[in-house]
């Protein structure tokens, strides 16, 4: 399993809008692939002092999933241009990080 993890920064006042666009839009468009290997989407957010912080992490069975999902330049981040137009920053690029151990209940 591989998470690809990628992060996005927003001003306060479009912090509800950005969370809208990721789970209305971006999130039907990446399920809507139909890749085999796809497996889950977590939505991470944290308040800070003078902007809002997104993390999205992607859960993939393989590199090779991430690059249907991608393309070979898979390390690209993927931002639609409605997501680009409320962001004040974002991680150009993502990470990639083999899952080595998993508990849950």
């Amino acid at each position: 399993m591989i998470s690809r993890i990628w992060h996005g920064w927003t001003t306060h006042e479009n912090a509800d809008a950005y969370e809208s666009i990721l789970k209305t839009e971006v999130m039907h468009e990446i399920e809507g692939k139909g890749i085999e290997g796809f497996k889950e989407i977590r939505l991470l957010r944290r308040l800070h002092e003078t902007e809002v912080e997104f993390i999205t992490i992607i859960q993939f069975e393989s590199l090779e999933d991430i690059k249907k999902f991608a393309g070979e330049d898979y390390k690209k981040a993927f931002v639609p241009a409605a997501a680009r137009a409320v962001l004040k920053r974002f991680d150009e690029t993502t990470q990639h990080y083999e899952v080595r151990h998993e508990l849950s209940y």
